[in-house]
């Protein structure tokens, strides 16, 4: 269990520590430094689950194609998922049109800044939220991810605690040393500066994070339902329309897995089928 009453000097110390890093070499991306919701929630859908260097590509062709909120609410699913296709977990695709449908008829296109209230959109669950009022408005809210996590648990938990493997943090424990050690007078950069700093710790030790009880290793691609998905997606996309069968063909994947996803592509409306012919949901 960490300690968590901190004197004020140990939050300087970690403060300076964590700021020092960042601005000695601080990463650059598209979408940090801006006050566009949209962009911000943009890019947190798609980093999640998802490499970094994945998402630069995909963000900068994104916000080409749809370079608002209406520009994405009002375009057909067919033409999103084209644009998502390579990002995996398409879901987020889905999710990410709706929330900025509910903006555009809810708030007239005006994003809400709070946390609590981001939150209430479709699809956006407290750490996006929490991220988007932050890295947008600047807000001082408290959100765990895994970098943020990794940080944490490698300054405040103990190594005993650490090497014991029956026991695993819980971001509860970490919340509460987030929210006392939050830079409130520049809260976006912050953020900015305990990510680049879990990032480049990971290089160095073993993920901290991977004592958290959150922490989930992520499943094999190749032969999984995620890849028969991405397939199926990614041919409708590109055909219109198309049997399992041509899809099988196309991309060397054994026909009853792209059933079994094609299953639950259907469960989710993002494509329907008849006659054995499938095509994106619209």
């Amino acid at each position: 269990m960490a300690n968590l009453i901190l004197l004020p000097d140990e939050i300087t110390s970690f403060q300076n520590k964590i700021w020092s890093f960042y601005h000695a070499g601080k990463r650059e991306f598209a979408w940090r430094g801006i006050s566009d919701p949209y962009a911000v929630l943009v890019s947190e859908m798609m980093l999640q689950q998802t490499q970094t260097q994945r998402v630069v590509p995909k963000y900068e062709e994104w916000m080409k194609a749809f370079p608002t909120a209406r520009s994405l609410a009002e375009a057909s699913l067919s033409e999103v998922l084209s644009h998502w296709v390579g990002l995996g977990y398409n879901r987020r695709a889905l999710f990410l049109q709706k929330a900025c449908q509910a903006v555009c008829s809810e708030y007239n296109e005006v994003f809400p800044q709070s946390q609590e209230a981001l939150q209430k959109l479709p699809g956006i669950g407290p750490y996006t939220a929490g991220a988007v009022s932050t890295f947008a408005f600047n807000q001082p809210n408290v959100f765990i991810e895994t970098n943020i996590r990794s940080v944490y648990i490698h300054f405040f938990f103990s190594d005993a605690l650490l090497n014991d493997e029956t026991k695993k943090i819980d971001d509860r424990d970490i919340a509460p040393l987030v929210e006392v050690t939050l830079d409130r007078s520049n809260p976006r950069e912050w953020y900015y500066a305990l990510m680049d700093y879990g990032a480049d710790l990971k290089k160095k030790v073993v993920n901290p994070s991977r004592k958290s009880r959150q922490y989930t290793r992520q499943s094999r691609f190749e032969g999984s339902l995620r890849q028969a998905r991405g397939a199926i997606l990614r041919q409708l996309s590109q055909k219109e329309s198309a049997s399992l069968a041509a899809i099988a063909k196309y991309e060397d994947i054994d026909l009853a897995r792209l059933e079994r996803a094609a299953d639950k592509l259907l469960a989710e409306h993002l494509i329907t089928g008849k006659g054995g012919i499938y095509r994106i949901y619209n």
